[in-house]
């Protein structure tokens, strides 16, 4: 009988430090989806973006690529609007100094939930559009397609000339309780920022 005590006595701390380190890798596992999921549902890709010269004006056609983390999702649901900002800043390279701003071109987006109509209504300027899904009132506010951003007349010929293109949800024209409740969070921080030289 001592014998097969020990047997089981050995055999016992074995099982359960198995069972324990299962668990520890469980845990583990748990929290790096817990970390690592939210990143990249925040994150922002420009799928697309071109500056070019025409004879009057410099054009700028650009796509970029987001889902909403639910976090702004459930926000955008509970009456909150939501504010996109594209931003291209046309520079000029100078040797001697740092290179000069010629001019800045800002267009904003304003998302909004309708819960009378139960759609999604994108604002730009005076204009106004409805949507009945939120991936249609997403594809609305994420590329331009040949925004004029500046006069042809503002380049110097032979200097060499690029675009500063950033887009971001603009987190300041939330309302001013939400905007310290989600600062420094990654959710909200929807932001990317791109050079391109004009072509």
């Amino acid at each position: 009988m001592p014998r097969i005590e020990t047997v089981c006595c050995s055999v016992r701390p074995r099982a359960v430090r198995r069972a324990t380190a299962w668990r520890a890798w469980l845990v583990l596992g748990w929290l790096l989806c817990a970390l690592v999921l939210p990143a990249r549902a925040a994150t922002v890709e420009i799928a697309g973006l071109e500056a070019q010269r025409e004879d009057d004006a410099v054009l700028l056609s650009f796509a970029v690529r987001f889902e909403l983390p639910p976090s702004v999702e459930d926000a955008l649901h509970k009456g909150v609007p939501l504010h996109f900002v594209a931003v291209a800043d046309l520079y000029r390279s100078r040797w001697y100094w740092r290179d000069v701003r010629l001019v800045r071109a800002t267009r904003t987006w304003r998302l909004a939930w309708q819960p009378l109509t139960r759609s999604y209504r994108v604002s730009f300027g005076a204009l106004h559009q409805t949507y009945e899904h939120l991936t249609e009132a997403m594809a609305a506010l994420r590329s331009a397609a040949r925004w004029r951003i500046a006069d042809a007349a503002l380049l110097e010929d032979g200097a060499r000339h690029y675009v500063e293109f950033s887009y971001r949800l603009d987190a300041a024209q939330l309302p001013r309780p939400m905007q310290i409740g989600v600062a420094g969070q990654s959710d909200w921080a929807l932001a990317v920022e791109r050079s391109e030289p004009l072509k």
